[in-house]
């Protein structure tokens, strides 16, 4: 999908081989010659496809081994907001990254849209048994206005230039921390004037990337939709006139379903010293469901993302596709969590010579989304993930 606010020539997003040095894995020379027979959503028509050189094929293979019959085979899942490389208390190390990249493969997430972590985690893009990674660099935010070693903290008047390091420090995104607790007010508050917020924004389109920011509240939604950002994460703060807004201009949404179910707990944390706050906080969780419902009913385009890292666990796509299709219905939820995603974020779709990066699953998704929290078979790169 090209985006209303894509700078001209920006077309479809370069994420793997990025300028970085690292070049995209090949499959493994012994990768499998495999078939699989099954419904193909979200066309839901039978398919025999084919995998060899880690490509799909819809030819027959000779000597492939079929893998599965009567299945139901989806593009490879996608969490569009997640956190590799970060913990409660800010990076981990090397190994705990890769654990937190094999949580998300297992469950069948086979491409993740980073959304801001403290380490550079460009090495994976090496292994070609990790999933594919599009980064938004590092979170940016304010000093004292965000989780502490999270993020890169600058004053408003060094945006811009932040903005553009961390354009091309990731893959094509940037990630603001759009509100936070103001101590003073004593509740949230947007961390950037609008009109610094639109500078940076612009300049990071003249760069080619796009940007997104964490919104909790009502006040930065309304402002950086309308500086021309190009995504919204969490947006418990929506109001009709900001959703109608971003239905038009095509302003992705990413509730991250999973993590909104804290509110309360963080309201519970910031009672003493923030009352107001917490009494904010327990206002937005209590719309949630109504907020992100009138979202998707706009025609905003919604993606799934469960947030993790930090404090939530990873592999838990299931979970969110589950809580989507509450709001959305089966369909909508399982597109929002593979082919829609996948689209929007440029990466093909099951095609003859396309990316052999697939889900398998032994019962209709459609029927029982919660299936999806136990894929059959897992086919990253062309090869069959091992079950551990």
């Amino acid at each position: 999908m090209s985006h209303h606010h894509a700078p001209p020539g920006l077309g479809e997003p370069e994420f793997f081989g990025h300028g970085h040095g690292a070049a995209v894995p090949a499959a493994p020379a012994e990768a499998q010659r495999l078939h699989l027979a099954g419904v193909l959503l979200p066309g839901g028509e039978p398919v025999d496809l084919w995998v060899v050189d880690g490509l799909v094929r819809t030819e027959p293979v000779a000597d492939a081994v079929t893998i599965c019959a009567d299945a139901w085979i989806m593009p490879g899942l996608v969490d569009a907001h997640c956190h590799v490389g970060l913990g409660a208390q800010g990076a981990v190390p090397a190994d705990v990254a890769e654990a937190q990249a094999t949580s998300d493969r297992d469950a069948g997430t086979l491409l993740i849209r980073d959304a801001g972590s403290p380490v550079d985690t460009h090495w994976i893009d090496a292994r070609a048994d990790l999933p594919r990674i599009i980064r938004a660099g590092r979170h940016i935010a304010r000093p004292r206005r965000y989780i502490r070693n999270y993020a890169e903290e600058v004053e408003p008047e060094a945006l811009v230039e932040e903005v553009a390091r961390q354009a091309v420090r990731g893959d094509g995104w940037v990630k603001l921390v759009g509100d936070w607790i103001d101590r003073d007010r004593g509740d949230l508050a947007p961390l950037w004037p609008a009109d610094v917020a639109a500078a940076a924004i612009a300049r990071a389109h003249e760069l080619g990337a796009r940007v997104t920011a964490h919104c909790f509240g009502e006040e930065s939604v309304h402002e950086l939709v309308r500086a021309g950002i190009d995504g919204i994460e969490h947006g418990t703060g929506l109001d009709g006139s900001t959703i109608a807004l971003m239905a038009e201009r095509n302003v992705a949404l990413v509730p991250t379903l999973i993590n909104l179910e804290n509110f309360p707990s963080f309201a519970d944390a910031g009672e003493a010293k923030f009352p107001r706050y917490a009494d904010h906080m327990r206002a937005l969780h209590a719309r949630r469901f109504a907020t992100i419902t009138a979202a998707i009913e706009a025609g905003v385009e919604v993606f799934a993302g469960t947030d993790a890292g930090g404090t939530v666990d990873h592999g838990m796509i299931g979970t969110e596709i589950g809580m989507l299709a509450r709001l959305g219905g089966p369909e909508f939820a399982l597109g929002a969590a593979s082919w829609r995603a996948r689209e929007w974020l440029g990466a093909p779709r099951v095609a003859d010579g396309a990316w052999a990066d697939l889900v398998v699953y032994d019962a209709d998704p459609r029927l029982d989304v919660g299936v999806t929290r136990h894929p059959a078979l897992v086919i990253l790169r062309g090869r069959v993930v091992p079950s551990r």
